[in-house]
């Protein structure tokens, strides 16, 4: 049956047309557009984009900030018969941004004000660029530069000139194998991929996510992520468009700062019932709700702690685990605590938040917790770009911290050895998917789209293992650590641990590849150590200072050892011996972290080859090394 991304508004459109689907903040407060507007101003930009010269199959790129603007931008080129390339505004470096359009053989270019300078400075090397549509007014454009309000009042004469049917006729003939998007992938190795998902990559995957978690038109969202991810795409507003219900973006303000500035109020304004989140959100939400108990005084971080203590013993593991066993005496207990204390951090959140669904990396089990003990879950999901990107997802009809859920429907999956052979459930290996969300594969890339895609398989590059009907994901199957016995162990976890329990430690890399013992290379939290060395009279700006800050950041990384009070969480021979202490963070900027914030392992490894290589050294296993000592 065909069902493209076009028939899918469509059809939204016709059941929900007074239901408001776009919310936005320009001004005092957010105005809603509702289903029938947004098609208008959909129907007025397509048309436009085809007066101006955008064919079928045409690669368009969309650069900006989140915003009305955004999604009407991509469904106004899906009715023009384009392929979208979405890209992050968090490209800084022109070669990452010219690599993309340049690779993609993008025609027209669609761009905020903000982000205008970022294209102005390589056009002279788009040569296949034939037009730059700038979404905000400008006191000047240049040669090949058009005003939003022009291709728009184009797009009217269009439609009063052409019989409305037949500017429709181009959006209805795409088919579901028509390429909707060209997603680059951040790559955590080589140059990005684009990977192809196509408008049946791209509804198959709503009605699979659909298949996990239960929205109706009432529901509200608020998309914090970047829309250029295929994340933000299916489960930030198509699957809440398919459903009729309304889609929040932040109120984008004058610098990439102030943005972010305005999410907790946003939050409070919209009173969104779901929120998407990745392991780097998670834990700046959860660093802003401490300090806001803290703020309250000590009678109120007693309560807190304690109704954690609580919800914590009586959650277990979260879903059929919650108050089992005599655990159910506490149910009286947590219920007061929520009323007293968690209900009020919950209206931070607007008051009516249901969820999280967490993507990205691995996200930490005790955020989990954390978030569950509060009342408003967080739930694990997994995915990737190439599976447009829903794999499985807890939920609140089944969820198991730890796990990564249960896999939506219809989908098969199995689990691989090294030489493909299918293993049985509990056994690790890689994950390996089939169904009609795989992508079509990589632009101009044959080679890596015939590796990755064998016999209509997805090879994902992630290990884990299937249990009573869960999805464990271990991390990246090429990322393995592996000790000198030959043992392969996944190194994300144990980092995600260290990290969040060692507040000396802001970023930090596990390293064993056949050596005699596992290494970490990290980034202190040099305003923490400062803190801790104030308390004994110290300073960073002498030996002994730094000499004591390297023993802080040592007795935290012990405490997972043995003896120590968390040693039951990881085997003593996986976690570090010693440890590097690197000059600078890892950072989008110096290329060591992706769009997607994750740390871009091989990058780091190579630019620290040496130091690791000294953590090998009689000198560099003591973490007392000059090396460390002049980092600090």
């Amino acid at each position: 049956m065909k069902r493209t991304l076009v028939d899918l508004f469509e059809s939204s459109v016709a059941q929900y047309p007074s239901n408001t689907f776009l919310l936005e903040k320009t001004k005092d407060e957010f105005e809603p557009t509702t289903y029938s507007q947004t098609k208008e101003q959909v129907y007025t930009l397509g048309a436009g984009l085809v007066a101006l010269g955008v064919s079928k199959g045409d690669n368009m790129a969309l650069l900006s900030e989140g915003r009305n603007a955004w999604i009407i931008s991509e469904l106004a080129m899906f009715y023009a018969g384009a392929t979208n390339v979405p890209l992050s505004v968090k490209l800084e470096e022109a070669n990452d941004l010219l690599f993309r359009l340049q690779h993609a053989d993008v025609k027209y270019i669609m761009v905020s004000g903000q982000q205008l300078k970022k294209i102005r400075a390589i056009t002279a090397q788009l040569p296949l660029v034939e037009k730059v549509i700038i979404l905000d007014e400008q006191s000047e454009y240049l040669p090949g530069e058009i005003s939003l309000a022009e291709v728009k009042a184009m797009g009217e004469q269009y439609l009063k000139d052409t019989p409305v049917e037949d500017f429709l006729s181009i959006g209805r003939s795409l088919q579901n194998d028509d390429y909707a998007t060209i997603t680059y992938t951040s790559g955590t190795t080589a140059d990005p991929k684009g990977v192809i998902l196509t408008h049946r990559n791209y509804t198959a995957n709503i009605e699979q996510s659909l298949s996990c978690i239960d929205i109706t038109q009432d529901w509200r969202t608020f998309v914090i992520l970047p829309l250029d991810h295929c994340f933000a795409h299916v489960v930030g507003f198509y699957i809440f468009m398919s459903k009729g219900a309304a889609v929040a973006t932040v109120q984008v303000g004058r610098t990439g700062m102030e943005t972010l500035k305005n999410i907790p109020g946003n939050i409070k304004e919209v009173k969104p019932y779901l929120i998407l989140s990745v392991p780097a959100l998670a834990k700046n939400f959860k660093k802003s709700i401490e300090q806001g108990i803290q703020a309250q005084g000590p009678t109120v971080v007693r309560l807190f702690n304690l109704g954690l203590k609580a919800a914590y013993a009586y959650n277990g593991d979260g879903g059929d685990d919650k108050g089992r066993g005599w655990r159910f005496i506490l149910k009286p207990f947590v219920a007061l605590m929520d009323k007293l204390v968690f209900s009020k951090v919950r209206l931070n959140f607007g008051g009516e938040l249901r969820f999280f669904i967490g993507g990205g990396a691995l996200l930490d089990k005790d955020l989990q917790k954390f978030y569950y003990a509060i009342g408003m879950p967080m739930y694990q999901g997994y995915g990737l770009s190439e599976a447009t990107p829903v794999i499985s997802t807890n939920g609140p009809r089944r969820h198991l911290f730890g796990s990564s859920g249960v896999l939506v429907q219809p989908l098969d999956l199995k689990i691989c050895d090294n030489d493909g052979k299918e293993l049985p459930d509990g056994e690790k290996g890689e994950i390996v998917i089939r169904g009609e969300n795989v992508m079509a594969g990589y632009w101009k890339n044959p080679v890596a789209s015939a590796e990755t895609v064998r016999d209509g398989w997805l090879y994902t590059g992630d290990m884990g293992y299937m249990k009573d009907g869960l999805l464990f994901v271990l991390g990246r199957f090429k990322s393995l650590l592996i000790s000198s016995d030959g043992e392969k162990y996944s190194p994300e976890g144990i980092e995600e641990a260290l990290m969040e329990h060692s507040p000396a430690i802001d970023q930090l890399l596990l390293y064993n590849n056949q050596n005699p013992y596992t290494v970490a290379i990290l980034v202190s939290n040099k305003d923490y150590l400062k803190k801790e060395l104030a308390v004994k009279q110290m300073t960073l700006d002498t030996a002994e200072g730094k000499q004591e800050a390297i023993d802080i950041i040592r007795r935290q990384i012990d405490r997972f050892k043995k003896g120590g009070d968390l040693s039951t969480l990881f085997p003593d021979r996986w976690l570090p011996t010693t440890f590097a202490v690197l000059p600078e963070a890892w950072t989008e900027q110096n290329g060591l972290v992706n769009s997607s914030l994750k740390v871009i392992r091989g990058k780091v490894e190579k630019l620290y080859a040496s130091r690791i290589e000294h953590l090998y050294t009689p000198e560099g296993k003591n973490p007392q090394n000059e090396k460390n000592i002049t980092s600090l």
